[in-house]
């Protein structure tokens, strides 16, 4: 059978996308950003997912003010990159897992989850970022992926709990799909910011560390955040981290804390990111999966140290 072996979260900062499409990654100020995702590299070449679920939003790119679905469900074949203003980045098209993506829509739906089916739609910088700050810069991604765009732009957005009811549903249907698929599955967006009106710029890295201690440990606390706290501790954008709740709840109840990195500011965001693994993971038998390299174990063990001092 498939299954989600592990999960994913990162910020979607458009400026991120800029800098490495204008080969600004070596610049002082972006150098600090992208060297906190090397070791997520590492990772994610050692995983070797066979599909990714990456859960996002959309920018005004795929859906306008007409029709704003609250979870869509991409089931196409292939998902261009998306123009939003200056032209579509240049990264390549994405591939989906229509089979995949179709079964997931029927599993969720008959669990009365009431999702929208999107047979064509473009992808925007929400995913395209975390892809490439996940797989680099590649000819062609490595894996099909599966989109799954969520409003959180229009006020009602959905809450924490409903995404991550939403994460155990995607985790039951994957479970049901019968071929040996191994999945990851990214939440993006936030972390804390506001992009507009008499607190833009707020970022609240307090309110961030916490999530993140919490996304691990107790991610049911998360869920249960009210859509006015977001606004009020991490600004009107804070929001986006309900995404990350559907990552969550797709995975096992207890999780192994592999990687996480946290940086201010990116343009006028808070920066996160982390990696949980399940702990059955189920990659290879124990004793042929290759060692991590040394270099991923001392950031493991860095990350750590940056917890209990933070």
């Amino acid at each position: 059978m498939a299954r989600i072996i592990a999960g994913v979260a990162s910020s979607h900062v458009p400026a991120i996308g800029a800098a490495i499409d204008n080969k600004q990654t070596e610049e002082p100020y972006w150098k600090r950003v992208f060297s906190g995702f090397e070791t997520s590299k590492e990772w994610m070449r050692q995983t070797k997912p066979d599909v990714c679920i990456v859960v996002y939003n959309d920018h005004a790119s795929a859906f306008s003010v007409e029709i704003v679905p609250t979870f869509a469900l991409g089931c196409a074949a292939e998902f261009p990159p998306a123009d939003e203003g200056w032209g579509p980045r240049p990264v390549p098209v994405v591939k989906g897992h229509p089979e995949l993506a179709s079964h997931i829509a029927q599993s969720v739906i008959l669990d009365e989850f009431d999702i929208t089916v999107v047979n064509k739609m473009t992808v925007d910088h929400g995913l395209t970022v975390p892809m490439n700050l996940l797989f680099g810069s590649p000819a062609a991604w490595p894996c099909p992926v599966i989109p799954l765009a969520v409003n959180v732009v229009l006020y009602p957005p959905p809450t924490g709990h409903r995404c991550f009811m939403l994460g155990r549903a995607i985790r039951k249907a994957v479970e049901s799909y019968p071929d040996d698929l191994r999945v990851v599955i990214f939440g993006t967006g936030g972390m804390s910011h506001q992009i507009s009106g008499p607190r833009a710029g707020l970022i609240n890295s307090k309110f961030d560390k916490a999530f993140l201690d919490n996304l691990t440990k107790d991610p049911q606390k998360l869920a249960r955040i009210p859509h006015l706290e977001y606004m009020r501790e991490a600004g009107a954008e804070g929001i986006e981290m309900v995404m990350w709740l559907i990552m969550r709840g797709a995975l096992d109840d207890k999780v192994d804390e592999v990687y996480r990195f946290y940086t201010v500011p990116a343009s006028n965001t808070a920066v996160g990111h982390i990696i949980l693994e399940n702990r059955a993971k189920g990659a290879k038998p124990a004793g042929k999966r290759k060692a991590a390299p040394a270099k991923l174990k001392r950031a493991a063990a860095r990350a750590k140290v940056e917890r209990v001092h933070s």
